[in-house]
């Protein structure tokens, strides 16, 4: 199969029609092989029905349905699992990415073998309480990865098919699925300029507080993909500056009293902040020690991720035994 399209929406029911008919019109156009998996993110109104009714009169429209709101990481999550094109091409359901980009972002990524391709709505639609909150975390964002990309939180993005299948996104790692993809070692990144449209229907699901989550959830991935395998070096390192710092206060002290015999050494700040920082680093090796005995006996200790064989276990691929596995999506 050439293209699966992922939609992931949320009480869009006046919108899937428009859109449904605007990517098959192009699709079909290019004459690819495609399917588009709509993930109901627990609507309230009539979008199941709706995706139902599509369902019926065009067989590559599939459906998922979740029994509540879980998020739009999870939306994407399952709809990767379900995903067979080469292409896995990711769209909000709004209107407000346009499906005439598909055939541009599909050469990019089989033609110019790109791994991931992002959307960048370089003029927007959207209020100053939404452009400027994200240019300023597109710009950290872009500092803290090293990856060139002036739009992380697009929607219309493109993958290869191995990309999706080899990231697993949850919480709101949604707006960091470009680094996602780097920790999983797919470097080829590239961006192109896509039209944002104005919001046809309803009204926007996020909020500011989104910029609080989409801060910490940064901190995370950064910590994970850096010290996941090996949490006792950030740990340990830590541990061991405050333990040495605890040590050389508490020497420095003991030295003044028993060399100098100066008074009051126990009554001075700086006697209680040593004894504070040598416990707090023995804390945190303790932490590293714990974080180390997890990591070692998790079910994917030793899972990597190997993209080709030569004449390797002819009889049970390695490649097969080693690629990430999922649940199964119910459809």
């Amino acid at each position: 199969m050439d293209l699966s399209i992922v939609v992931p929406l949320l009480n869009e029911e006046e919108s899937l029609p428009e859109l449904e008919a605007w990517i098959r019109r192009v699709v079909e156009k290019e004459k690819y092989s495609y399917e588009i998996i709509m993930v109901d993110d627990g609507s309230t109104d009539g979008s199941w029905s709706v995706i139902s009714k599509l369902s019926a009169a065009n067989p590559n429209i599939k459906g998922i349905k979740f029994r509540r709101n879980y998020g739009k990481s999870a939306a994407l999550n399952s709809g990767f699992q379900a995903a067979k094109g080469e292409v896995v091409i990711t769209m909000d359901a709004d209107l407000q990415d346009s499906p005439d980009e598909i055939p541009e972002l599909h050469r990019m990524i089989t033609k110019e073998k790109y791994d991931l391709v992002s959307g960048w709505k370089k003029k927007r639609h959207d209020p100053l309480s939404k452009t400027i909150p994200s240019k300023l975390y597109n710009n950290v964002v872009r500092r803290m990865s090293g990856i060139k990309l002036h739009d992380f939180n697009c929607g219309l993005k493109a993958y290869r098919n191995p990309v999706v299948k080899s990231i697993e996104v949850y919480g709101e790692m949604h707006r960091y699925i470009p680094l996602l993809a780097k920790w999983a070692g797919f470097g080829r990144i590239g961006e192109k300029e896509v039209i944002h449209r104005a919001r046809k229907y309803g009204q926007t699901k996020f909020g500011m507080s989104r910029l609080i989550t989409g801060f910490l959830d940064l901190l995370s991935i950064f910590f994970v993909g850096k010290f996941g395998k090996k949490p006792m070096h950030f740990f340990g390192a830590l541990g061991t500056l405050s333990f040495l710092a605890g040590f050389g206060i508490l020497t420095f002290l003991s030295v003044k009293k028993l060399i100098y015999h100066e008074f009051g050494i126990a009554e001075r700040p700086l006697f209680f902040f040593g004894i504070l920082t040598l416990i707090i680093g023995t804390q945190l090796f303790v932490t590293g020690f714990l974080a180390e005995l997890v990591s070692r006996n998790g079910a994917d200790r030793n899972k990597y991720l190997i993209e080709e064989e030569i004449n390797l276990h002819p009889e049970a691929s390695l490649l097969d035994s080693l690629k990430p596995t999922y649940p199964k999506v119910k459809r």
